[in-house]
């Protein structure tokens, strides 16, 4: 088993030992984005009543949120002229980003849209539109499954269905 294998087998366990790492050189900002993120990973495993242990396709959920809240958070800093608070932000979300699946760039976007919509369209037997919109979406988030942020597959199966 390679170490990118082990690593995906236990994703948590890997965000522990990477904690432990910083811990130990002192890294104050990545000791303190892992232990935010290993916080929401287990307010979501106790968020049901009782404790699960959630499973690597979860955690990279629950990883995504945070990037996404993180996002967000930096752009109303941005807007409101605390690019100090923005640049923390913004180096949280690199912490985070190790540990997603490597990102589908916008031609293999497209060329995944492209295929979902011709699939979709097969099954309906009809010429899609945007009405056929939810379909699409929840096939092409199915297929890229964390490689893509939903608003850019958003954007894209817009782009497709409209033009």
């Amino acid at each position: 088993m390679t170490s990118e294998n082990s690593a995906q087998a236990s994703l948590k366990e890997h965000i522990r030992q990477d904690l432990t790492t910083a811990m130990k050189s002192k890294d104050k900002a990545t000791t303190s984005a892992l232990r935010m993120l290993l916080a929401a990973i287990q307010a979501e495993e106790t968020s049901t009543g009782t404790r699960t242990e959630l499973t690597d396709d979860d955690v990279l959920k629950v990883i995504a949120r945070e990037i996404k809240k993180r996002r967000e958070s930096a752009e109303i800093y941005r807007d409101n002229g605390r690019d100090e608070l923005a640049d923390a932000e913004q180096s949280e979300v690199e912490v985070f980003e190790k540990y997603q699946p490597q990102q589908l760039d916008d031609s293999e976007l497209a060329e995944l849209v492209d295929g979902v919509i011709t699939e979709v369209s097969a099954a309906a037997g009809e010429k899609l539109s945007m009405k056929h919109m939810g379909q699409v979406m929840k096939a092409a988030n199915a297929k890229a499954s964390g490689r893509a942020d939903g608003k850019r597959i958003s954007e894209a199966v817009k782009d497709r269905l409209q033009g």
